[in-house]
């Protein structure tokens, strides 16, 4: 039996489809169901992405978990982000993300914080993914890593809109929007302790 750092992309797919793992850098991480918050903020930053996209007629294709992504073009390395932009449609293989995405947004959970926050903000980095944000819903903020620029991270909060870099700041994330729409399922969960 392998040990953790040893497994490649054989094992990865060899693997039930049921189970959601990430592969990175030999490792397998187990992924937990995400929350319905979780999921919401997901798919709004998606979709507001998306919208901007198409307004532009842009050629870049935003894309929701979960699809993989062959981070580093190995065999030992296949992350799910939770939402992605490519820019290089020839990156974009029917398995799956072939290389680094431009953009990449993970929404944090209590299993994944280390994870997102250490290992794939390195390997993110090291990939040439240009731009990576770190969604925080307990905290209610956005840490925004735009590795083209030298001043890194910035910290946001959930009221008002971000800049995305990739698109020079044209396009804008409404926080509060998204935070508006989904204010009900933080009520509940106060109101459920």
């Amino acid at each position: 039996m392998k040990k953790q750092g040893e497994y490649t992309l054989e094992d990865y797919y060899a693997l039930p489809d049921e189970r959601r793992v990430e592969l990175i850098d030999g490792v397998i991480y187990d992924m937990s169901a995400p929350t319905t918050i979780h999921q919401m903020i997901g798919s709004e930053i998606r979709e507001q992405l998306s919208s901007f996209i198409k307004s532009k007629k842009g050629t870049c294709i935003p894309f929701a978990a979960p699809v993989d992504v062959q981070l580093d073009c190995d065999d030992r390395t296949m992350v799910q982000p939770d939402v992605l932009v490519v820019c290089d449609r020839d990156k974009i293989i029917k398995r799956c993300i072939y290389g680094a995405p431009d953009f990449v947004v993970e929404v944090l959970s209590p299993s994944t914080k280390r994870k997102d926050g250490i290992i794939k903000l390195s390997k993110y980095i090291s990939a040439g993914v240009r731009e990576y944000w770190i969604v925080d819903p307990d905290k209610k903020q956005v840490v925004v890593y735009d590795f083209q620029k030298e001043d890194y991270p910035v910290i946001y909060g959930f009221g008002g809109e971000i800049p995305v870099g990739i698109f020079d700041g044209e396009c804008r994330v409404d926080f509060a929007e998204i935070y508006e729409y989904i204010r009900f399922l933080y009520e509940k969960e106060e109101g459920d302790l």
